[in-house]
């Protein structure tokens, strides 16, 4: 008989023990990206940035062809990150970019999350790749998008078939915070949740001005 203890699950994500990786979040890879809407996409793609930057995570973010071909990385990804170098690749498959290798094995962490377009390309690719190199590997998956719901989910089979974890934009977020006691970031948690964070953001917001309702109690 298993012993319970209050304590969280090891594959719960925290802030210090994972790397983001936000790749071809791009005009012209969004143009064909059909299993989410633009505007939901580019919300949950703001949703992670932030998230990730609230809580200090070692994050990497990642374009193909800009210059030439697939545009500049969504504005909501860059405000948040304005200067963070963006590595521009030719390989469709982010990990098998040198410069992607540097920079996961100087943050040194054991669980890879990846966001992006496309799912079954984009995604696709560093997830399986980053699995047969012994890492824990989780995908946001509506901050994915593909060409189609078929080709989005056929991915997201795919990659949970040999190991990889999806979740949520909303959810990374909470997930990192976890507890509204931790008081130094319940505040950035809050405010991204009622800027970004859809119906759960309506429902703090009218909290708030109804109640004066605070998470922490």
């Amino acid at each position: 008989m298993p012993t319970a203890s209050a304590v969280p699950g090891k594959t719960l994500l925290k802030p210090v023990d994972h790397t983001l990786i936000m790749i071809d979040h791009q005009s012209q890879m969004s143009f064909a990206t059909k299993s989410i809407d633009a505007t939901r996409l580019r919300n949950n793609a703001a949703l992670v940035a932030k998230a990730a930057k609230e809580f200090e995570v070692a994050t990497i973010l990642t374009t193909v062809a800009e210059k030439s071909f697939s545009g500049p990385v969504f504005d909501e990804i860059k405000s948040v990150f304005p200067d963070q170098h963006v590595i521009d690749r030719t390989s469709m498959n982010t990990w098998e970019d040198p410069r992607i290798a540097v920079e996961v094995n100087r943050h040194g962490k054991a669980k890879i999350v990846l966001a992006g377009l496309w799912t079954s390309v984009c995604i696709v690719g560093p997830a399986l790749s980053a699995l047969d190199q012994g890492f824990e590997v989780y995908f946001i998956a509506d901050a994915c998008g593909d060409v189609s719901v078929e080709a989005h989910e056929m991915a997201i089979q795919r990659m949970v078939q040999l190991g990889a974890r999806p979740m949520t934009s909303l959810q990374y977020l909470l997930e990192l915070q976890r507890d509204w006691a931790r008081t130094e970031t319940c505040d950035a948690t809050v405010k991204t949740s009622i800027e970004n964070g859809g119906a759960y953001g309506l429902g703090l917001i009218y909290a708030k001005t109804m109640f004066n309702a605070s998470e922490g109690h």
